[in-house]
């Protein structure tokens, strides 16, 4: 059998299994004593009315009134002398005359019963009795009363025990989450109040972990700024030299091997313009900008991009485009939505549609793009922001590093993106939704 591996579940299965362990116990010696007791007080009763029958000469059944049971009747009779026979009564209804004085159990007339013998002080003698089965009917009736809170208590208390066991793992529970809700490159530290102090030292490992991992990432960081920063000169030469060759005379071929040189030191230069983005964004302490005219800066994107469009016959224009501000630098709100439409032109088809939108919605500025590309596979969604990741259906010289840049200037805005592929009813294609504070609140 597989044990649970949750730390509730062996807690509440550990004190389930003690609790009615011990309850049955003690419900077994708790029934064992009311019952003795209770047989005892019945012995207790009989030797009072044997006392009073002795010595008032009564004979024959105690009447049952009021709310009395007939179960707690008692039979009184006198006995006949030892050896006596007789007629005039029947023997098969006398109790024998040959019994000892005291307490003790017979069977009579098919049923056991509990008798006492008294002599008088004449020399009579007489018995109380009651059957055994009555006697042992009230015995159990009183030691099930007895047990009975028990059985209920036992119910309460395990819902007791797991409400107190959820509330006291309730803060791993909520600590779980919070990593959970961690991006891969987001690495504060866990919050340690309300942490049991049990779980303290493991939090603290925790953290510990997560500073030098942190550490690493400022060093990979630098490294990669500095690289591509020590890289942008040579870069750069490469493509001032390569257009001073277009002016020089060559041949078809050369021509041909040239422009591959220029396609590919524009691509290098621009991979290089985004990993010294992506570092800046990574590094730089947020801050507090002022408000930018969002609707101005994005309809400046779309006029930029707009001769791309024309050469690929893409269809680039707003649905909505309403005046809205954000409080965000207006360069990172130029990058943000420069490599989101970028982004969409790149994957859209020649005579697709690229459809930008920009409005208010509450308190916050929606922007949002929707293309007639093909869309992400639902496997690269999750990864879709990592660095380097272009999915499974690349299309272009894109680096991979478009969609981390515009994450990291999302969350330092505080706002959120989503991507989703468009539903099939408004036709394929992928629709990003970015969602920043208004820096005018209505």
């Amino acid at each position: 059998m597989k044990l649970t591996t949750s730390l509730r579940g062996r807690l509440f299965a550990g004190l389930a299994v003690f609790v009615v362990g011990t309850a049955l116990v003690a419900g077994y010696l708790a029934y064992r004593w009311a019952f003795d007791e209770a047989i005892e007080l019945q012995d207790a009763i009989l030797l009072q009315v044997g006392s009073l029958a002795a010595n008032n000469r009564l004979e024959g059944r105690l009447p049952s009134e009021g709310n009395i049971d007939g179960e707690a009747e008692l039979l009184i009779q006198d006995l006949q002398p030892r050896g006596a026979t007789g007629d005039s009564v029947s023997m098969r209804r006398d109790l024998p005359g040959d019994l000892s004085d005291g307490l003790q159990t017979i069977a009579w007339n098919g049923e056991q019963w509990r008798i006492l013998v008294r002599t008088r002080s004449d020399g009579s003698r007489v018995a109380v009795g009651q059957p055994t089965a009555n006697r042992d009917e009230v015995a159990q009736d009183s030691a099930l009363r007895t047990i009975v809170p028990l059985g209920v208590l036992i119910p309460c208390l395990m819902v007791v025990i797991a409400i107190v066991v959820d509330r006291s793992l309730r803060p791993l529970s909520s600590l779980a989450r919070d990593i959970d809700a961690k991006q891969s490159d987001h690495l504060e530290k866990l919050p340690v109040e309300g942490i049991p102090a049990e779980i303290l030292p493991f939090v603290a490992s925790i953290n510990r972990l997560l500073e030098r991992i942190g550490a690493m990432f400022d060093r990979e960081r630098r490294f990669v700024a500095d690289a591509a920063h020590e890289l942008r000169t040579p870069i750069t030469a490469l493509i001032v030299q390569a257009d001073n060759l277009e002016r020089v005379a060559l041949s078809e071929d050369g021509r041909d091997r040239l422009q591959s040189l220029k396609t590919g030191t524009r691509r290098t230069a621009h991979l290089l313009e985004q990993l010294l983005t992506l570092a800046r964004y990574d590094s730089e302490a947020a801050t507090d900008p002022s408000s930018s005219e969002f609707d101005r800066i994005v309809k400046e994107v779309v006029a930029d991009l707009l001769p791309i469009a024309r050469k690929k016959s893409i269809d680039l224009g707003f649905i909505r485009a309403e005046a809205v501000s954000v409080h965000a630098e207006s360069v990172a709100l130029g990058v943000l939505a420069r490599n989101l439409i970028d982004n969409a032109l790149r994957h859209a088809p020649a005579g697709g549609r690229v459809d930008v939108s920009l409005f208010a919605e509450n308190d916050h500025v929606v922007f949002q793009v929707d293309d007639t590309g093909p869309g992400i596979p639902e496997a690269d969604l999750d990864r879709i922001f990592e660095p380097f990741f272009r999915g499974s259906r690349a299309r272009g010289d894109g680096t991979g590093l478009g969609l981390s840049i515009v994450r990291r200037i999302v969350e330092r805005c505080r706002g959120a993106i989503r991507l989703e592929n468009k539903p099939l009813s408004e036709g394929a294609g992928l629709r990003v939704r970015v969602t920043i504070p208004s820096s005018k609140p209505r």
